[in-house]
């Protein structure tokens, strides 16, 4: 098992439950609250590379371990140096364990006490994965931060099952544990000082929740996920699970709330003390000309722009913003031009790390509650611009 870790966040500053935090990793030091990016399979769907990543104030690319794994294959990447090498990434990565994919492909798995056998989505091949074979996966990326294999249970789900998961994936926890800490002391291995996040289930079934929390929070972990939310529960069901297990996860470890979400998501946890967030939602919208703005939500499909001058959002500082305006950009989403995707999505996914320096400031500044209270239901609203 991996010996106890000293903590690599600081917390310099708290406004009731919002945490204003710095993580130091191996691959360079995060401000916390942060928005992870999504680069499933190296990039971003929709035409944006490492490169662009810095362009939109991005601090931590998020790859996918089962996605990774299918193809090119984790091997590959590992003779090509890793992922950071792979992709030209130079800051910190989290890679997600493939629980969640495993999980979603119902129809094509078999669930076993030592992992689960599925088959790929791509070419039907037979493929087991297990707490130990993702680590190796993981390892062989050379991510900054590995996640733990889980098992995410469907919504809803009968309490017995859903406890029954919540066991086994604890023990899961405690197996990828020592699996991490023999592959981080191998030669060869590429990041020998990788992370480990363990992930927090059990449906909506608050004391479940609870109990799972309070058990994994005993282990020497560098930081703490809330899993299995953001497929079907209402928005409060998610702001009560996160409000239950919250006191129990340690305050000098990372807080990350897995697959969420809307501006409004993202306010209303970090209101509650959550530290670090993921979502493809910036990047999947933008590419059907949905769009986030300062005066709120925006589809840019909506005929009145398709002669307006303006840029996205006056005042952006994307690229999008600085060069391009709302009807051409229509129309090349329209028109199915790659590039059109690529100026809503990169215009996205600059919103949304600029959303999280605004929060960081709210937060340094001593004005987060009046900032969370005046955005919370504004980016949440269909832009009249």
């Amino acid at each position: 098992m991996i010996a106890g870790r000293k903590s690599m966040l600081t917390v310099l500053k708290k406004e009731n439950r919002a945490r204003r935090g710095r993580f130091v990793t191996p691959h360079g030091t995060v401000e916390t609250p942060v928005f992870m990016n999504v680069a499933t399979c190296g990039a971003i769907k929709g035409g944006l590379d490492a490169w662009d990543l810095r362009e939109v104030g991005c601090q931590v690319m998020l790859s996918n371990t089962y996605h990774l794994h299918i193809r090119p294959g984790d091997s590959l990447i590992r003779d090509m140096g890793g992922l950071h090498a792979f992709t030209g990434w130079k800051g910190p990565i989290l890679t997600d364990s493939g629980g969640f994919q495993v999980f979603s492909l119902a129809q094509l798995r078999r669930i076993r006490e030592e992992g689960v056998h599925f088959a790929s989505h791509v070419d039907g091949r037979r493929i087991f994965m297990g707490p130990e074979e993702s680590m190796q996966i993981q390892s062989n990326l050379g991510s900054t931060i590995a996640m733990a294999f889980d098992e995410c249970v469907e919504n809803p789900a009968r309490y017995s099952y859903a406890k029954e998961a919540c066991d086994r994936t604890y023990r899961w926890l405690v197996r990828c544990m020592d699996e991490m800490g023999r592959l981080n002391s191998l030669p060869g291995t590429i990041n020998p000082k990788q992370m480990l996040f363990g992930i927090n289930q059990g449906c909506t079934f608050l004391d479940l929740r609870v109990e799972h929390m309070q058990r994994i929070a005993q282990l020497p972990l560098d930081g703490f996920a809330i899993g299995g939310l953001a497929v079907g529960e209402t928005a409060e069901e998610m702001y009560q699970i996160i409000d239950a297990v919250e006191p129990w996860m340690p305050v000098d470890k990372p807080r990350y709330l897995m697959g969420v979400g809307t501006p409004q998501n993202i306010l209303e946890a970090v209101h509650l003390g959550v530290d670090f967030f993921d979502c493809v939602m910036p990047s999947r919208n933008a590419r059907h000309g949905n769009v986030f703005t300062w005066h709120g939500k925006m589809n840019l499909m909506n005929e009145k722009y398709a002669r307006d001058p303006r840029p996205i959002d006056a005042g952006c500082g994307c690229p999008a913003c600085r060069h391009h305006h709302r009807s051409y950009i229509r129309h090349l989403i329209k028109a199915k031009e790659a590039v059109g995707m690529m100026l809503a999505v990169t215009h996205n996914l600059y919103f949304y790390n600029e959303l999280m320096q605004k929060i960081r400031d709210a937060l340094d500044g001593g004005y987060f509650e009046s900032f969370y209270q005046k955005y919370r239901i504004l980016l949440a609203e269909r832009s009249q611009d």
